[in-house]
C-alpha cells in the first residue's frame, strides 16, 4: 500500500483591484545582521521590526548556543545582551543553519576567528549548496575550515585561529561572501580590505557603521579594522524591500489598484527591480525619505500600469536578484517579449530558481523559451 503525503489546496479569486495601505515584516537580510552585530556588541541592544522567520530564528538559535542572553519582549522586541567581540563560549552542540545560506556563510567567518572549535550544518538543501567560495578568501587569512566534498559542502568543521589581515577581490559579486570576510576581519591583525566586481547589498556595512565600528567605504571596496569593540544600541529593521516587491507587481498588473507600503527599506542594492518595473511602464512613486538605523527607508506608492516587455541583463541582475522570480510574473503580462540574462546565481539558491520558474510559468500556459540565463 502507499500511502500518499498529505496536500494542502488554496484557492484562489481573480481580484477586482487592490487599494489600500499596508506594512510588511521585518527585513529578513537587515535581520541576520542586527542580530549578529547586536551579539557581538558590549552591553543592551534592543531590535524592534525584527523578521519572526525561521532563518533569523536560526541564527538567534546560534548566538544562545554561543552564551548570548537574548529573549523577546511582550511588544515582540528582541532583547540582546551583548557579550563583545571576544566573549563567546564554544557551543556544545553543532549549530544548525536549517536552510538559511545567510547564517551558515555568516557565521563561518565569524567563527573563523573564535578560540573554540564549532560545526555548522543544515538542511539536505543547504548542505548541497556551495561554500569553497566563502572558504577559500577565508583560508587565505589562516582560518581552519573542514567539509565534505574537498570543502565545498557543508557540514563544516571550524577550529578558531588568530586571522591575518587581508586584501581580497571577489571573482564574483556575492554579499554573503563579502560579509563573511568582513566578519573574519573583525577578528583579524591589521586593516582587511574587500573588493567586489559589481556594488551588493551592504547591509553589513551599514549595519556595523550605524554601530560605530571603524569602518571604511570606496567605492566597490569595503576596508575594517580588526580588534575594536562597540556599545549597543537600539535598532529599527525596516519593513523586507523583497517581501514588498509581490504586493508591487500584483497592484501593478491589476487594472484600478493603488496601494501604499509603509516604512519599506530602500537600500539601493535591492530596489533594482523598481527601476526595472520602472523601465517597463510601472507607476510607482517613492514618498517619504527618511534614514533608519543606518538604512535608507521610503513608503512605496503603486498603482496599475500597462507594461511594456524588455532585455533585463548585466548590472540590473544582482540588484534584483530576488525578485527576478515575481518579475517574471510581470513579464507575463507585459506586451511584447521580456528577456532575463546573466541570472546564473538563481541556480545555486535552495533550489534552482531559473528551472523552477521556467516549469510553473508552463503549467499556466505561459510561453517561454528559457532558460537563457
Amino acid at each position: 500500500m502507499v500511502i500518499e503525503p498529505p496536500t494542502e489546496k488554496i484557492k484562489v479569486s481573480k481580484a477586482g483591484s487592490l487599494r489600500g495601505e499596508i506594512t510588511l515584516p521585518g527585513d529578513k537580510s537587515i535581520s541576520h545582521r542586527a542580530v549578529i552585530i547586536g551579539a557581538l556588541a558590549k552591553g543592551k541592544v534592543r531590535i524592534s521590526g525584527l523578521s519572526s522567520g525561521e532563518d533569523n530564528q536560526r541564527t538567534i538559535t546560534a548566538f544562545k548556543q554561543m552564551g548570548v542572553d537574548i529573549a523577546r519582549e511582550r511588544d515582540g522586541d528582541l532583547r540582546i545582551q551583548g557579550k563583545g567581540l571576544f566573549a563567546l563560549k564554544e557551543p556544545a552542540q553543532v549549530i544548525d543553519a536549517g536552510n538559511s545560506g545567510t547564517t551558515m556563510r555568516l557565521l563561518t567567518g565569524l567563527l573563523s576567528g573564535q578560540k573554540f572549535f564549532s560545526i555548522l550544518s543544515g538542511d539536505t538543501s543547504l548542505n548541497q549548496r556551495p561554500m569553497k567560495r566563502v572558504i577559500e578568501p577565508l583560508s587565505m587569512m589562516g582560518a581552519q575550515i573542514w567539509g565534505r566534498g574537498g570543502g565545498n559542502f557543508a557540514p563544516l568543521a571550524i577550529t578558531g585561529r588568530n586571522l591575518k589581515a587581508i586584501r581580497y577581490e571577489l571573482p564574483v559579486a556575492s554579499a554573503q561572501v563579502k560579509s563573511a570576510v568582513i566578519l573574519a576581519g573583525l577578528y583579524a591583525e591589521g586593516i582587511t580590505e574587500v573588493k567586489e566586481p559589481s556594488f551588493t547589498r551592504d547591509h553589513t556595512e551599514r549595519m556595523l557603521a550605524y554601530f560605530g565600528v571603524d569602518l571604511e567605504r570606496e567605492r566597490n571596496a569595503v576596508r575594517v579594522q580588526g580588534g575594536r569593540e562597540w556599545e549597543g544600541k537600539e535598532v529599527i529593521v525596516p519593513g523586507d524591500i523583497s517581501s514588498a516587491a509581490f504586493f508591487i507587481v500584483a497592484a501593478t498588473i491589476i487594472p484600478h489598484s493603488e496601494i501604499t507600503i509603509r516604512g519599506t527599506g530602500m537600500n539601493p542594492a535591492r530596489t533594482g527591480f523598481l527601476e526595472i518595473l520602472r523601465q517597463m511602464g510601472a507607476s510607482i512613486e517613492i514618498a517619504n525619505k527618511r534614514e533608519v538605523s543606518g538604512e535608507p527607508v521610503a513608503d512605496i506608492v503603486v498603482r496599475s500600469s500597462r507594461l511594456q516587455g524588455r532585455e533585463i541583463r548585466g548590472e540590473m541582475i544582482p540588484k534584483a536578484i530576488d525578485e527576478i522570480p515575481i518579475l517574471a510574473i510581470a513579464a507575463t503580462c507585459a506586451e511584447g517579449e521580456t528577456v532575463i540574462r546573466d541570472a546564473g546565481e538563481l541556480r545555486v539558491k535552495e533550489t534552482d530558481r531559473i528551472k523552477a520558474i521556467v516549469s510553473e510559468l508552463r503549467r499556466f500556459g505561459v510561453s517561454s523559451r528559457g532558460p537563457v540565463a
